[in-house]
C-alpha cells in the first residue's frame, strides 16, 4: 500500500474522505482561500478534463504512486462539484454517491437480480438496453446515439460512435478486418481525389471520414485507437529528441539541413532506438 503523507500537522490525511470533504468546507469557507473561493461549476470543466487525462497518462506510464495521486486529483473535482452544487441546494456528495449506488445496481441485474447473462457481449448489450430505456423514462433522446460526451477526444469520440452503431446490429461481422481495411482504403481513394481537385472543404471531410473509418478497424482489431496514437506521438517525441542529439554531435543545425540528410538523421534515430530494447 502506499502511504499517505501528512504535511498538515493537523492529521487530515489520515480521515479519508472525511477528511477531503472537511478540507473542501473549509476552502470555500468564509476566511477560507479565496482562488476555491471564487470557482464554479462553470469554471471547473477545464480542470476536470485536465484531471481525467493526467490520470490517463498516469495509468498507461504504470506508476503506482502516480496514479493513486492522480486518482486523488480526480476525486478532488468530484467533491468540489458536489460541494458547489450542495451550496446552491441542488445535490451533495451523498447524493452523487446514492446515484452511483443505485445505477450501478440496476443496471447490474445479472449481479444484484436474476437475469442470466452468457459472456460480456451480453452484458453490454443489457447495460446499452438499461441506459436506452432509462433515457425513454425521461423523456430524453433514445436514440444509440445519445450521451456520447462531445467533449470527448475525436478519436475516442468516433470509437464509441461505431460501438453504438455496431449493437444496433449497423457493423460488418467483428473480425471481418478485411471488409473494414477495403473501407479505408475506400475513404483513402476519396481524399486523394479531393487533394487532386484542391477542394479545401471537401479534403477536411474526406479527412474526417478516413479518420472514422480508422477508428472503426480499430475497434475490429480491439485497440484502443486513442492509446495506440499516444504511443506513436511518444515514439515520435523520442525519436526527434534523438535526431536533435544527433545533430548536435555533428555540430548540424537542422534547420539548415536538406531533407535527405533529415531522413538519414531520423533513420540513425530509429537504429539507435531499437538497439536499446535489445
Amino acid at each position: 500500500m502506499i502511504a499517505s503523507e501528512d504535511r498538515t500537522g493537523e492529521g487530515y490525511s489520515e480521515r479519508g474522505f472525511d477528511g477531503l470533504l472537511e478540507i473542501m468546507g473549509r476552502l470555500r469557507a468564509p476566511g477560507g482561500c479565496p482562488w476555491d473561493a471564487e470557482q464554479t461549476l462553470e469554471s471547473l470543466r477545464r480542470y476536470i478534463l485536465e484531471e481525467a487525462n493526467e490520470l490517463a497518462e498516469a495509468i498507461g506510464e504504470g506508476d503506482a504512486r502516480d496514479i493513486c495521486e492522480e486518482s486523488g486529483d480526480l476525486l478532488l473535482q468530484v467533491v468540489f462539484v458536489a460541494t458547489i452544487a450542495a451550496e446552491k441546494g441542488l445535490f451533495g456528495i451523498q447524493d452523487v454517491c446514492r446515484a452511483i449506488c443505485d445505477k450501478l445496481v440496476y443496471r447490474h441485474p445479472h449481479v444484484f437480480a436474476n437475469v442470466a447473462v452468457h459472456g460480456d457481449s451480453d452484458v453490454s448489450r443489457n447495460w446499452e438496453m438499461i441506459k436506452a430505456g432509462e433515457r425513454k423514462e425521461r423523456e430524453a433522446d433514445d436514440s444509440a446515439m445519445a450521451g456520447i460526451p462531445r467533449g470527448l477526444p475525436a478519436l475516442l469520440r468516433a470509437l464509441r460512435i461505431s460501438e453504438r452503431a455496431a449493437k444496433k446490429g449497423f457493423d460488418w461481422k467483428f473480425g471481418d478486418v478485411d471488409s473494414v481495411r477495403a473501407k479505408v482504403l475506400e475513404e483513402s481513394d476519396e481524399l486523394r481525389a479531393e487533394i487532386a481537385a484542391s477542394n479545401a472543404d471537401a479534403i477536411r471531410e474526406e479527412f474526417g471520414d478516413l479518420l472514422f473509418a480508422m477508428a472503426n478497424l480499430a475497434r475490429h482489431l480491439e485497440i484502443d485507437p486513442e492509446s495506440a496514437l499516444q504511443k506513436a506521438n511518444g515514439k515520435f517525441i523520442s525519436r526527434f529528441r534523438q535526431m536533435e542529439a544527433l545533430a548536435s554531435e555533428q555540430n548540424a543545425v537542422m534547420e539548415n539541413m536538406p531533407l535527405d540528410e533529415l531522413e538519414a538523421l531520423w533513420q540513425s534515430a530509429k537504429k539507435v532506438e531499437i538497439n536499446g530494447r535489445r
